[in-house]
């Protein structure tokens, strides 16, 4: 079995996200009540990879304004990010498959993401994490 046979798989939860009518006040609500500390984005959850316990990995808690536009198509208020270990890979074979991906990868320091729509109508974000650029 090639290396690339065993890529293109989902490694864990790489955020939430949802839309709220007042993201300053929904991120100090979760602050206040739940110890929740929120920046601009949200909450950055850290924490170490089982496969590699000294590397630390990060999961997103997002809110993000009703109005945005960054969940579309979706009609949905809120969106899942799954970390996969090779974005390219798995739209590849997603796209194969006739699942509908949404735009191109697009590549940031932080890693590279791609966006799919699942059989309900929800837009399903893909990350490939560069996980050293939040440390």
């Amino acid at each position: 079995m090639s290396d690339n046979s065993k890529k293109g798989k989902v490694t864990g939860l790489g955020g939430v996200f949802f839309k709220s009518k007042d993201p300053e006040a929904l991120k100090k609500w979760y602050e206040n009540n739940l110890g929740l500390p929120c920046d601009q984005h949200g909450h950055l959850f850290e924490w170490l990879q089982t496969d590699a316990p000294t590397k630390k990995g990060f999961t997103q808690f997002g809110v993000f304004n009703s109005d945005t536009e960054y969940m579309q198509p979706s009609q949905k208020d809120y969106m899942i990010n799954f970390r996969v270990d090779d974005v390219v890979i798995m739209i590849e074979r997603l796209k194969k498959a006739g699942m509908k991906v949404i735009g191109d990868i697009d590549t940031y320091s932080y890693g590279k993401f791609a966006w799919v729509m699942d059989p309900d109508g929800n837009k399903v974000e893909l990350w490939e994490p560069i996980d050293e650029t939040f440390e």
